[in-house]
């Protein structure tokens, strides 16, 4: 442990780390010196005399009295630093939010939520509403079914599935939770979890501690601290890359998650039922040679205050983006040496999908490389990454309080130094990667070439289980004992199927409609929705309810103008601007921004690398084919070979669009080709162009008299 001499800033306020303030507070008590009248630390303030008991002349810290430690004289004041770099008190925000004083005031999330969760109302006060975010609720209103008493209570559970990974015993338990204690369904999540909506009050304690006893966690899951960490869900059970990439996502939700033990105090009456942490899990937790944690506290990592706002964490090996690596605020990308061993990992840092409509200073924005550590730290790095926008993410404003944030208003280069002060030494450069692609995982596949062990990713509509999809689903997996995963996709993965099991498998799903994945619609398997109204109380539009008659009329469209079943783009739908279904990634994006109206969002990649942007507000859903019909037929009659859907409104550009939908008149009225005379040489010049571009030669004529027209219009209104 380092120890400096702090100076104050000022005469009222010394600005020094959370733990220092502590022991700075114990140093005046047992010296009668005059206090500062506050102590900051991380942004957040601390009560000068909390958690202080005066025995004599004597004062306890941790354990140890001011004698001990040396404090008894004025003349020999050290202070021990427990975090770094110390933050200057003009970049300090003049106000912390109410969420921040809650979560100060709980005593590590315990309080008011247990004192709440004893009454008789069904519902629980503003505050320990906050909290129940922690150990992975939210409280809901039904808006479709309040009656004259008021609100509808009820509970969403989120349960912590790092990769995605569901035991047999623990996904038959949360499908028999459904049933008992539910509305009867399960919902796979864009984060590879469950949320089981429609839990009254009375019930909780009883569900979670269903799950905790059943090794399923609903802990971090929800509230301002790391979520879900996801990986690849695929079990190929012998590929070093993906076991290690989800090996450290275990290991990084392990190194996260909150440690004061209010979660089993709530829940199994203090009883700790997980397994303990791996032996290097627990010594980067404790580590505190650079100044990440809070000496004594019962969370090192989160101390009183957790972090800004919620925090969410990616691993994957290159090329596969099925976890969409660039939203997350911390990425993280296997890399191997020439023997197929992960040596260590390339870091994306500041990615996050959350915006609040017409405030231009909240927006969607993408990771970017911050640089490669060896694969030993980590645990220490990531670590680092946290503790900085603990100590300097905004505390004042929850819409501004994302990592992004503070990676945009500091640059790469600032925000990189001062996580390389918690990190304690420089990153290595970024090593260069392949291409990202999609990939769904649907249909069968081969854990282990050759050992007879197969996987069969399975299409669930929006990621919800219901009905007699839910019953046969239950009956294959607990007939053949199979293990489960949760797709970043919404889909879910039965794994160890005995080569013996695939045609009985596939002739179960099939009655209900699971069908092979080469009979699905391209539209759908790519598809995503959140599950907006009538539950989540952000939602302002439709989502999951309204999906599939979204995909209905895009296909029908295509078929009007031409498109081939082949073709497809990538839809996402989201009843608030939030970002849940990760709208802003999508070729196709469409995000509620009123009742039964939509934002159009155009512009993202296949692959999930580049963000769409805005095109249209406020469209009425009955309006949307009025848009979409223009669109599709401008792709398929100029979109250069192959070209997606995103590429092509990407390059050809908002305003080209707008003037090709003002003057479309529909497929049947467009005016047929006609044949146009030029000279020989501008041929074979326009052909040797049109080949480079992929592209015919009349569809590159066309683009080049239009784009002319326009040009010539514009001269003339000048």
């Amino acid at each position: 442990m380092r120890s400096v001499v702090v100076a104050p800033y000022a005469s009222s306020s010394y600005y020094i780390s959370n733990a220092a303030a502590s022991a700075a507070a114990a140093v005046a008590v047992a010296t009668s010196a005059e206090p500062p009248s506050k102590l900051v630390g991380g942004g957040s303030e601390f009560a000068l005399y909390k958690g202080l008991r005066r025995i004599g002349t004597e004062t306890e810290i941790g354990g140890q009295n001011a004698q001990q430690l040396g404090l008894a004289s004025r003349c020999s004041l050290t202070i021990q630093a427990v975090q770094a770099p110390v933050r200057p008190p003009s970049t300090l925000p003049a106000k912390r939010s109410k969420v921040e004083i809650i979560k100060e005031n709980s005593n590590y999330l315990r309080y008011p939520l247990k004192e709440e969760l004893e009454t008789e109302a069904p519902n629980i006060n503003e505050a320990a509403t906050q909290l129940i975010k922690f150990h992975g609720s939210y409280q809901q209103d039904d808006r479709e079914v309040r009656g004259p008493g008021g609100k509808s209570y009820q509970f969403m559970l989120r349960t912590k599935q790092p990769a995605g990974k569901v035991s047999n015993k623990l996904y038959l338990v949360m499908d028999d939770l459904a049933d008992q204690f539910g509305i009867g369904t399960l919902r796979l999540t864009t984060r590879q979890t469950f949320q089981l909506h429609g839990v009254l009050k009375n019930n909780l304690k009883t569900v979670m501690s269903t799950i905790i006893r059943n090794m399923g966690s609903t802990l971090g899951a929800c509230g301002d601290l790391n979520r879900n960490v996801l990986a690849p869900a695929v079990p190929y059970n012998t590929n070093k890359e993906y076991l290690y990439a989800q090996e450290t996502a275990d290991k990084i939700a392990a190194l996260l998650a909150p440690q004061a033990g209010s979660y089993y105090d709530l829940w199994v009456d203090g009883e700790k039922i997980m397994s303990a942490d791996p032996p290097d899990v627990v010594e980067a937790r404790n580590d505190n040679s650079h100044g990440t944690n809070f000496e004594g506290s019962p969370e090192p990592i989160y101390g009183t205050q957790f972090l800004p706002r919620k925090f969410k964490v990616a691993v994957t090996v290159p090329t596969d983006n099925s976890v969409d690596i660039l939203t997350n605020d911390v990425g993280l990308v296997t890399i191997t040496d020439d023997l197929g061993d992960v040596k260590g990992f390339n870091i994306y840092v500041g990615g996050g999908m959350g915006r609040s409509h017409r405030m231009e200073h909240t927006f969607p924005r993408l990771a970017e490389p911050l640089g490669y550590v060896a694969k030993d730290d980590i645990l220490y790095a990531v670590k680092a990454i946290v503790a900085t926008q603990r100590d300097y993410g905004r505390r004042d404003d929850r819409r501004l309080s994302r990592m992004k944030y503070l990676v945009h208003e500091w640059g790469i280069e600032k925000f990189k130094s001062v996580v390389e002060q918690y990190y304690g030494k420089k990153f290595e450069n970024f090593m260069e990667l392949p291409p990202w692609e999609f990939k769904s995982y649907l249909g069968w596949g081969q854990q282990v070439r050759g050992d007879g062990k197969w996987f069969l990713g399975v299409s669930i509509d929006n990621g919800r289980i219901k009905g007699e999809v839910k019953k046969v689903l239950r009956e294959v997996i607990q007939k053949y004992n199979l293990s489960v995963r949760i797709t970043p996709n919404q889909n879910l993965i039965l794994c160890d199927v005995r080569k013996t099991w695939k045609a009985r498998i596939n002739k179960a799903l099939a009655q209900v409609g699971l069908v092979n994945v080469r009979s699905l619609d391209p539209l759908s398997v790519t598809a995503m929705a959140c599950p907006a109204l009538p539950l989540c109380p952000l939602a302002i539009a439709e989502a999951e309810r309204g999906m599939p008659d979204i995909l209905k009329r895009v296909r029908a469209l295509f078929e009007k103008v031409g498109l081939k079943d082949s073709d497809s783009l990538v839809i996402r739908m989201t009843g608030c601007p939030n970002g849940c279904a990760r709208p802003y990634m999508a070729e196709l994006g469409l995000v509620g921004d009123g009742p039964n109206s939509y934002q159009i969002w155009l512009g993202g990649s296949t692959n999930q690398t580049r963000l769409a942007q805005v095109f249209m507000e406020r469209v009425k859903v009955q309006e949307l084919d009025k848009v979409f019909e223009p669109l599709l037929f401008y792709w398929k009659s100029n979109r250069r070979n192959g070209e997606p859907f995103g590429d092509f409104t990407h390059r050809i550009g908002w305003d080209a669009i707008r003037a090709y939908i003002d003057i479309y008149k529909g497929v049947e009225k467009q005016q047929p080709l006609v044949p146009v005379k030029v000279d020989g040489n501008i041929f074979a010049g326009l052909s040797e162009v049109a080949e480079k571009l992929q592209v015919k030669p009349s569809q590159l004529a066309s683009e080049v008299l239009l784009q002319y027209l326009r040009e010539a219009q514009k001269s003339e209104i000048q």
